[in-house]
């Protein structure tokens, strides 16, 4: 007992260096960027649609005549909770992890979605389980959904009393990433940009569930290895070794919060075969060590934290709620001669993305550099979301920065023009300049992963995944546009605020704007090709 428990402190602590150590080499600099493979290769490019050939599927009923509540209402009114219906699970799907639009450029054309991805490679799966369920199952039964074709393909059907332990009108939905689709452009960098996507996609089934009076939590404490074998992942027969997927996190949706789960039963009845197996997403792959071992390193139980509370924040009128999820974009361009915002719509932003975005306490803050606030000085400021982490960032940041509380839990650090600099950062991409402000997310780094272990690398970025998610909503329900951004200088960013030592990084980069819309783009409806 005691050898076997020196052996898993062992295996814990190597994890953690694989993760410290992947963190550091896939930084970009300014005279070297992460390793990729410096160009596109369009013969491997993945198919961003995953689909198991032999597994009956269900065509979900279209939503988009839907009436949806008004986005601003939905956080802090109590919308009645939908039944669960197959009407409310489509409505659910769609706009969330379903097709917004598509875009088309000459014989080319793609598909956008609700959730937004690292250049729109979109690794994230969902996969739901539900109890017995009329035009669905008799039996309980777990499902792949096909955002395409907007369809469940049901994977197993299987008797079980799991549910009869929730409350009434409650399932399971579970995220997960197929690495290969970043790693085909980013290379080593690219599991940053799954784990933010995954906190995309997590968030966009939290505000659609809102729309539907539903209440969405993390199901917390649980181990990798459990949630493969509920997805149905270590049945690697299924699926093609290159194109494996890996499981993020499982979600409890359900008319109540706070419910406590086990999935002793619900693995015990599910059948030891599923249907299905994955049709191959390319016809080639390149091999990246280094994606392996973070993979395995990042493998892992996640750790039981604490929960906390969250006030509802007041928002400016804005339309239904499906219309700005569908309306959601990333900006390609922003217009540098129309910048400027209020203070009213600069800080209904920030107040967005205060609360909790999981439920547990925050370990993400924003410095921002400001360029075109109306009544704000140009310069670097500091939104706390997290205050026990002020007197740190004190201490650890650039002695110089003043500090100066411009109102509750937002600082001016330094008075000057950032634009510059910001653009330098953000691996010389004018956006990041050309707006009205953009930021970085500094989270608590090493003292997160030294105390809850490997996994909690890939917890930090779903934060600021969703962080990012909630600005882009946000910002289309103000008439503006938003973009993040991943390619940045990761130490530049850090020297610049005085940071020598990884106690705080910055996991992701976020500009916001008004956006330059290139008119030569046609835009195609969300489901045109099913007509």
């Amino acid at each position: 007992m005691y050898l076997s428990h020196i052996a898993y402190h062992c295996a814990m602590n190597n994890n953690i260096n694989e993760i410290l150590t992947y963190h550091n080499e896939t930084k970009h600099a300014p005279s070297r960027y992460a390793r990729s493979l410096g160009y596109m290769d369009w013969a491997t490019q993945p198919d961003p649609f995953r689909s198991y050939k032999g597994a009956p599927s269900l065509s979900l009923p279209m939503s988009l005549n839907n009436t949806t509540p008004p986005y601003h209402l939905i956080f802090d009114k109590e919308v009645p909770a939908a039944p669960l219906l197959i009407e409310s699970i489509s409505q659910f799907f769609q706009f969330s992890l379903g097709l917004a639009a598509w875009k088309q450029a000459g014989d080319n054309k793609w598909a956008l979605r609700c959730n937004a991805s690292s250049g729109n490679l979109q690794p994230s799966e969902a996969y739901i389980i539900l109890p017995p369920l009329d035009k669905i199952s008799t039996q309980c039964s777990l499902s792949h959904y096909a955002p395409k074709e907007h369809k469940l393909e049901k994977l197993c059907e299987f008797d079980s009393t799991f549910f009869d332990t929730l409350e009434k009108g409650s399932f399971l939905v579970g995220l997960s990433s197929i690495t290969w689709r970043e790693v085909w452009k980013y290379g080593e960098r690219a599991f940053r940009y799954c784990s933010l996507d995954a906190g995309h996609a997590f968030r966009a089934l939290q505000v659609s569930a809102m729309m539907l009076g539903w209440k969405v939590q993390v199901v917390s404490a649980t181990k990798d290895s459990e949630l493969s074998r509920i997805f149905g992942f270590d049945q690697e027969h299924r699926y093609i070794k290159e194109e494996a997927e890996y499981p993020d996190m499982l979600l409890s949706i359900s008319p109540l919060q706070g419910q406590k789960i086990s999935l002793d039963t619900l693995i015990q009845d599910l059948p030891k075969e599923y249907k299905g197996s994955a049709y191959i997403l390319s016809r080639s792959h390149q091999a990246w060590e280094m994606i392996e071992r973070i993979e395995k390193a990042s493998f892992s139980d996640s750790v039981l934290r604490e929960e906390v509370s969250s006030l509802p924040i007041p928002r400016l009128p804005s339309l239904e709620s499906k219309d700005l999820v569908l309306k959601r974009r990333s900006a390609q361009m922003m217009n540098p001669k129309n910048a400027s915002l209020s203070q009213e719509q600069f800080y209904t932003l920030l107040n967005s993305v205060k609360e909790s975005m999981d439920g547990f306490e925050n370990s993400a803050n924003l410095v921002l550099f400001v360029h075109e606030v109306e009544g704000l000085e140009k310069g670097l400021y500091l939104m706390i979301r997290n205050k026990k982490h002020l007197s740190s960032l004190k201490r650890l940041l650039r002695q110089s920065f003043v500090f100066e509380e411009i109102r509750e839990d937002f600082y001016l650090l330094e008075k000057d023009d950032f634009r510059s600099r910001a653009k330098s950062i953000s691996c010389n991409q004018d956006i990041a300049a050309d707006g009205a402000f953009s930021l970085g997310m500094l989270c608590e780094f090493s003292t997160q992963i030294e105390e809850y272990g490997a996994h909690r690398y890939k917890e930090l970025y779903w934060e600021c995944g969703a962080i990012g998610q909630q600005l882009y909503l946000e910002a289309t329900a103000l008439g503006i546009a938003a973009t993040g951004i991943g390619c940045y200088l990761d130490d530049t960013f850090h020297h610049l605020l005085g940071l020598d030592s990884n106690q705080f990084q910055s996991l992701y980069h976020f500009t916001i704007g008004r956006a330059i819309v290139d008119d030569r783009l046609m835009t195609l409806a969300p489901y045109h090709h099913l007509d």
